[in-house]
């Protein structure tokens, strides 16, 4: 594992299996002095007092030997109701070799782990999708995906939080709020959360 400085109150730490990001970012965050922990794909960033980051640094690899490979839950599972109508639904079965209604079975059937958030607010990168629909992004992104959009891209499915340009493989559609300041925290789904899809 590699602990590196980032800037002068954070440190970037990169575990050597990047399925232990989570556990370890949790771990992180019950170290006295840490302020925030955002995790990414592969790494996370620990924002903490800057007096304290060096004993920081060197608890790192003690909590690593710790840690599993699978946090516990930050939340109760959120289920999220799609209209599987989306306008690469069919082209993305045929290019996988499945019907729609297999893909949409298959989409539906693992539950997910949001693993970071990013692109926008309220947008997270949920982990867990069936190897059979890892997909490449579009060739060209569209210039406006809508709100509330489901999506599926490399590894990972996500929906959009509101409208912006996209270039994930867009599958259907919920109406689920994903951002809302007037709620604490604003982002429905947050790092750690569990995920299912549910068609309507």
């Amino acid at each position: 594992m590699r602990v590196l400085p980032y800037g002068h109150a954070a440190l970037l730490v990169e575990p050597d299996d990047p399925a232990a990001v989570l556990a370890l970012a949790a771990a992180a965050r019950t170290e006295p002095g840490v302020v925030e922990v955002v995790p990414a794909a592969r790494t996370f960033l620990v924002r903490a007092e800057p007096p304290l980051l060096a004993g920081l640094r060197a608890r790192m690899t003690a909590l690593a030997a710790t840690v599993t490979a699978r946090p516990a839950p930050v939340c109760e599972q959120v289920v999220l109701e799609v209209r599987y109508d989306g306008p690469d639904l069919a082209d993305t079965a045929a290019e996988l070799h499945l019907t729609a209604d297999e893909l949409v079975r298959r989409h539906c059937e693992p539950e997910y782990v949001v693993a970071f958030c990013g692109f926008a607010p309220g947008f997270a990168y949920l982990s867990g999708l069936d190897a059979g629909l890892h997909v490449a992004r579009r060739p060209e992104p569209r210039t406006r995906v809508p709100a509330g959009s489901v999506a599926i891209a490399a590894e990972f499915t996500g929906v959009y939080p509101r409208a912006s340009p996209g270039g994930w493989r867009l599958l259907g559609r919920t109406d689920a709020e994903l951002w809302d300041l007037g709620r604490t925290p604003p982002a429905l789904l947050v790092p750690g959360a569990r995920v299912r899809f549910r068609p309507r």
